[in-house]
């Protein structure tokens, strides 16, 4: 063999011995080594970002790292699933994706797709429904109908954003006659202001997130959307009893980027299902009036946001 090519053949060999040290250490890196940022597509207050700070404790605890909760509102979730995807897929960013951001994947507002994610667990699930100022001249849901009627497209509705469910939903009512305006807030705090500010007729929201105000009785309930009435507010009527077969219960789940190693996402998917088997996550879904049965595996959340996905589609094609 010529020096030459011996020369040429041992850096080669040199070469895939620093490579393969390199993939080696990467591969034994411990995880995490440092903060993981939980990213909150909304303003503070809400739903999404109680949930987060629960979570946030209950993995620190756990993982032994700390995870900041960044605040990312802005284009009904789509501005904090672009400050995720825009990042590396290196399990040190995850995020909270909700029924309403999926929602645009439907309406088109979305610039990514659900492949682009890797659910980790769904953590909430809760129905949505039409809450008032305590004092509003609205009793019932049928003064609200009569008034939409009577008066199309003067009644406001405050939601969290053009596309979402909330907006699905409005939609779907003004099909059947009601006609509501539709008045995005990206900040629940603004959202819930509004109604009791009069700057909205109406409010889109769950009642877990609200429960404060439902508890020092500032807002009340006129309706929920799903076939049943909840066991909380049984006096209040479900959508299929008014005759309007629209349900779009909202959903919050955590969601990395595509592409992320599968033992990374294997073990905050693993800590995920060890902190919502708490009693302490389990007193937080009581007091957020969620379903009992919120928590949906890693292996069973793709399926179920799909699902969901699919269902949106059928409901914006009713509208």
């Amino acid at each position: 063999m010529h020096s030459s090519t011996t020369t040429l053949f041992r850096s080669v060999l040199a070469c895939l011995a620093v490579l393969f040290t390199a993939t080696a250490a990467m591969a034994q890196e411990k995880y995490p080594q440092r903060p993981i940022e939980l990213i909150v597509p909304w303003g503070p207050g809400g739903g999404a970002d109680q949930l987060a700070r629960k979570l946030g404790k209950l993995l620190e605890a756990d993982l032994k790292t700390s995870f900041p909760i960044i605040n990312v509102p802005g284009a009904t979730g789509n501005t904090g699933m672009t400050k995720l995807l825009s990042g590396p897929a290196d399990g040190y960013s995850m995020a909270i994706l909700i029924g309403d951001t999926a929602a645009t994947l439907v309406a088109g507002g979305a610039r990514w797709k659900l492949a682009d994610v890797a659910p980790l667990a769904i953590a909430m699930r809760q129905p949505s429904g039409l809450f008032v100022k305590q004092d509003s001249r609205f009793k019932t849901w049928n003064d609200v109908v009569a008034e939409a009627k009577a008066k199309p497209g003067t009644l406001k509705v405050a939601i969290l954003g053009f596309g979402s469910a909330d907006d699905l939903t409005v939609n779907f009512l003004a099909g059947k006659g009601i006609k509501l305006i539709g008045v995005p807030y990206a900040s629940p705090g603004e959202r819930y202001t509004s109604i009791l500010g009069g700057h909205a007729d109406l409010l889109f929201e769950q009642a877990g997130d609200i429960h404060n105000f439902l508890d020092s009785k500032q807002m009340r309930p006129l309706i929920f959307f799903g076939e049943e009435r909840p066991e909380e507010f049984p006096e209040v009527p479900s959508s299929k009893e008014a005759g309007l077969e629209v349900y779009l219960p909202q959903f919050r789940s955590l969601v990395v980027k595509a592409g992320t190693d599968p033992q990374r996402v294997k073990l905050l998917a693993d800590a995920i299902a060890r902190a919502m088997q708490t009693p302490e996550y389990a007193a937080f879904l009581k007091e957020s009036l969620a379903r009992k049965d919120s928590f949906m595996p890693a292996a069973e959340a793709q399926k179920f946001i799909g699902g969901e996905i699919e269902t949106m589609h059928k409901f914006a094609a009713k509208k």
